[in-house]
């Protein structure tokens, strides 16, 4: 969990986050990795010995839920093949619908942009998405999604990836801009959009 949160990490920073010794952090990381669920890398910064840093491995990544994934791509495979792309997209397009039904009323609840970024972080969590927030430097608002519980579906389709910036874009009104900055389709470690008001809007 904590290297699905964090990415890659050394065994002293693993233990100082776990409240434990670097050493027992690295035993056990140790032992993850000869069940196949991390790897090391070595990373040289200036002069001295390399350092080693841990992250999970893409079997160690399938250890967290991907919500009903074989169900879900074949009945999207079934779909394209028998009714075609045009009725998919359709079905994407209704459920990001319904997407935003379930979260307006929360977001509505809101006084600022903050506010709405931080509700829409929790409702994202809630359905597996392990979202967080933070405020960059330049004051514009990171929402993270450390994992993605639809990706399976999403590789088949990438138009779920649209949909759901679309989404994010409509709940969060015309006066706010929406970028994906990283993207777990794209090799990224997770999906992670930049959220800021338009320059002609006063923050």
């Amino acid at each position: 969990m904590t290297l699905k949160m964090n990415g890659a990490m050394t065994s002293a920073q693993m233990g100082k986050r776990l409240n434990t010794t670097g050493e027992g952090a690295r035993q056990h990381l140790v032992r993850l990795s000869e069940e196949g669920l991390v790897t090391e890398e070595r990373r040289i910064k200036g002069r001295g010995r390399p350092s080693v840093y841990w992250s999970l491995t893409q079997q160690g990544h399938d250890h967290f839920p991907d919500t009903h994934s074989d169900l879900a791509v074949d009945l999207l495979d079934s779909i394209q093949k028998t009714v075609g792309p045009e009725t998919l997209d359709k079905i994407i397009t209704l459920r990001g619908e319904r997407t935003q039904e379930r979260y307006r009323g929360a977001l509505d609840q809101c006084a600022s942009l903050a506010e709405r970024v931080e509700r829409l972080a929790v409702l994202r969590s809630a359905e597996g998405y392990m979202s967080t927030m933070e405020v960059a430097p330049d004051g514009s608002f990171l929402l993270f999604e450390n994992h993605c519980p639809i990706c399976a579906a999403a590789r088949l389709c990438q138009n779920f990836c649209r949909s759901e910036l679309e989404v994010f874009r409509a709940l969060l009104g015309p006066e706010v801009k929406v970028e994906r900055v990283e993207h777990i389709l794209r090799d990224g470690r997770r999906c992670a959009y930049q959220i800021r008001r338009h320059p002609s809007e006063v923050i």
